[in-house]
């Protein structure tokens, strides 16, 4: 009996979820006296862990079974005074409101879309290919020794295998040519939230997603897209290419597939 129908042949349409509501801060806007956290998603307070019961003097419980050592904090002499930090002067910042109004943001993600698109289709038009030749294989199967079947399954699988590496690496190399143009932007938008800071007297800018609280005087938020706008209304995103030692990152969501 032919092993074809243990194979299960998956070609998935690649998709990239590289919007630039999504984009993450790195460190390079290292700018020396001002601090913003590096994440611009909201924050989601992790959940209360529950108080430890009280234990009597004689008793004592080790993780897993295993004894530990009475802990005791020691009585260190003191450090020197040294001057108190200056008062904190406070702003607040939408890293995705930012990008959502950019206009050189915009321009990344409509290329990007655009190359998504062109891979989309290239995959949709080599998935009706192997779909062909697996429906001319079974066709074949009464025709075949239980060997020559075996081998067309097996170049199949080998087809499959290399034609799903190539669209990775394809997506992959788009991810990458996206994420450079946006730290071009990141770049430009770190130095305008400096200088946006240093006019109104801030020394520390926060994510407004992440304040419970604020009025709208501490927001430098309109301020940074006018200013960014200016400075860097477009941007080019850099040619999508495949290189050798390119990292690819695993799929994700993946169910769009062929089967036998």
């Amino acid at each position: 009996m032919s092993a074809f129908s243990r194979y299960a042949l998956v070609l998935p349409l690649l998709t990239l979820g590289a919007a630039p509501a999504a984009y993450a801060q790195s460190s390079s806007s290292g700018s020396a006296g001002y601090f913003m956290p590096p994440s611009s998603q909201p924050h989601t307070a992790p959940a209360p862990k529950p108080e430890p019961k009280p234990s009597t003097p004689t008793e004592h419980v080790a993780p897993q079974g295993q004894q530990q050592a009475d802990f005791k904090v020691p009585n260190l002499p003191p450090l020197p005074a040294e001057a108190p930090p200056p008062t904190a002067v406070i702003g607040v910042l939408s890293v995705p409101e930012v990008l959502q109004n950019s206009t050189a943001a915009q321009d990344v993600q409509a290329e990007i879309q655009k190359r998504q698109a062109a891979l989309a289709k290239d995959a949709r038009e080599a998935r009706s290919k192997i779909q062909a030749k697996q429906q001319a294989i079974m066709a074949e199967r009464g025709k075949l020794s239980d060997a020559e079947l075996e081998k067309k399954e097996q170049a199949l699988q080998n087809e499959i295998a290399a034609t799903q590496t190539k669209f990775q690496e394809r997506n992959q190399a788009i991810q990458n040519a996206g994420q450079k143009a946006l730290q071009k932007i990141e770049a430009m938008m770190a130095g305008i939230v400096k200088q946006e800071a240093q006019a109104h007297g801030m020394n520390l800018v926060l994510h407004r997603e992440q304040a419970v609280l604020n009025v709208a005087a501490f927001d430098i938020t309109d301020e940074t897209v006018k200013e960014l706008n200016k400075l860097l209304p477009h941007v080019t995103v850099p040619p999508s290419v495949v290189t050798p030692d390119m990292k690819v990152n695993p799929p994700e969501g993946q169910g769009d597939g062929v089967g036998p």
